[in-house]
């Protein structure tokens, strides 16, 4: 019973960790919204201090460097904690390659504020938040209970797998982001971000189909299914906001409050979109055999003289 209440607990927290994460990219975006960026000339002290005066740029940078250490905090607490309670390498393995990760997204974030070249440095500083946040939802997911519980194995002989199509997808998404983050911090123009969203448009479309037209009857795909579409639907809808508000933003320093709003919630959508990706692919990848089974499971059976379920 301890043991279960153990694993409970570690799962609730990496949950927990997951939300203060999504926190923190807001965050972030709301710096580089405001332009905010280089309002603090240091790192990891601000103006010399622990707190700095919160005027100006500085309250939206400094809040992110707050929220990036309580995440960090909190991603070696919760790697400490599955290290001690979960026996599975794989988690082990995946709770400490998160912390790794938050620990180089901090360096990469004092190197974007000491080195400067924000186009290179804060790209990769906002790619390697979203590589983070995607470990830390698989994580979460193999956590859970239901992970963990004893589910029944699907087959799919259909080709392409829904494993793989999954899978690609939400590839595509954490490279979406990348060419959005390009964009956002001047790396390049928005052609390549716009030609990705059409390419992605084919592959969520795509992918909800196939899951829902084989796995119907499967509550858990049909629902990752509906919350892939709507993240991504609505994602779609803020683009061409967010989009509208840069072109009519120009040149302007001081940032409206509609140009910010939309802005920050087309990268919370994109993260969303991306977790949503992850989640649906996980469960195919928990709940569908993989193919090469299936492919040795129906050779067996004919070599055996007995019929192959179709």
């Amino acid at each position: 019973m301890a043991d279960r209440q153990n694993l409970r607990g570690v799962y609730k927290f990496a949950v927990a960790t997951c939300c203060c994460t999504i926190l923190l990219l807001m965050a972030g975006a709301l710096v580089t919204s405001n332009n905010a960026a280089d309002s603090v000339p240091d790192w990891p002290l601000a103006y010399g201090r622990i707190i700095p005066p919160l005027v100006g740029g500085v309250r939206f940078e400094y809040a992110h460097r707050v929220l990036a250490g309580l995440v960090a905090v909190l991603t070696l607490i919760l790697a400490i904690w599955v290290t001690r309670t979960d026996r599975r390498p794989l988690a082990r393995k995946l709770s400490w390659t998160a912390f790794a990760l938050v620990l180089a997204q901090a360096v990469l974030g004092g190197i974007r504020v000491l080195v400067g070249h924000p186009a290179l440095s804060a790209t990769a500083h906002a790619t390697l938040a979203q590589i983070y946040f995607l470990t830390i939802v698989g994580l979460s997911v193999y956590l859970s209970p239901w992970w963990q519980s004893d589910l029944p194995q699907l087959d799919d002989t259909s080709s392409p797998p829904a494993r793989s199509l999954t899978l690609w997808t939400t590839l595509a998404i954490l490279a979406q982001l990348v060419l959005g983050a390009a964009f956002r911090h001047g790396a390049f123009g928005i052609n390549p971000h716009l030609m990705g969203a059409g390419i992605l448009i084919v592959l969520v479309v795509w992918a909800g189909r196939t899951v829902k037209k084989r796995f119907k009857e499967v509550r858990e795909l049909r629902l990752g299914v509906v919350f892939l579409h709507a993240c991504f639907g609505t994602q779609l809808l803020l683009g061409g906001a967010a989009y509208w508000a840069v072109m009519n933003a120009g040149d302007n320093f001081q940032p409206s409050l509609l140009y910010v709003v939309l802005t920050v919630a087309h990268v919370l959508g994109g993260a969303l979109t991306l977790a949503a990706s992850a989640v649906l692919t996980l469960s195919c990848i928990r709940l569908i055999r993989p193919s090469s089974f299936v492919a040795t499971d129906s050779s067996g059976a004919r070599l055996a003289g007995r019929p192959t379920a179709g």
